[in-house]
């Protein structure tokens, strides 16, 4: 380690490889909400969130978990649970009056039509605007899931129905 009266230990977060602060100064620069996706092996994580001087504010979440309410009965880190999540976002943020984001993936790598993409597609589906580039969203055949079995189709669209009711 560094020693010496000019070295200066660098923020918490950075040392832990947790916070990437340029590419957060760069989102919060844009001054509208950013659609936080947060993707594990098993489970998909979306919050519109709001800076705020004291504190980010979360206006809105949703998580993959409520899916089981809503008769998703599979695994829920796949492609199709993530679109389901972030259209269940996107639906959540509408009727808190936010029209527009800007996609924050953390220190995930953009990988092409990745599980965090297929969430973008979710709330572009529900009427959320987010730049984004044409190519990088997961093709409709793996976002209903034929990848996994032909059944799956049904079952994103009944879900999908049951979300636009609530």
């Amino acid at each position: 380690m560094a020693r010496g009266p000019r070295y200066k230990v660098p923020f918490r977060r950075r040392r832990e490889g947790r916070t990437d602060y340029r590419q957060r100064a760069r989102l919060l620069r844009a001054r509208i909400p950013r659609a936080v996706v947060r993707m594990s092996s098993r489970n998909a994580s979306i919050q519109f969130v709001q800076f705020d001087a004291v504190g980010d504010r979360v206006l809105t979440q949703a998580n993959s978990k409520e899916l089981a309410k809503l008769g998703w009965n599979v695994s829920t880190g796949n492609i199709p649970a993530a679109y389901l999540t972030g259209y269940l976002a996107g639906l959540r943020a509408k009727k808190e009056g936010v029209t527009e984001a800007v996609l924050d993936i953390g220190l995930k790598v953009p990988a092409k039509g990745g599980s965090c993409f297929a969430a973008l597609k979710g709330m572009l589906d529900a009427g959320i605007e987010v730049p984004h580039g044409e190519d990088i969203v997961p093709s409709d055949e793996r976002i209903k899931g034929h990848h996994i079995n032909e059944e799956m189709e049904k079952l994103v669209e009944s879900v999908k129905k049951k979300m636009e009711v609530d």
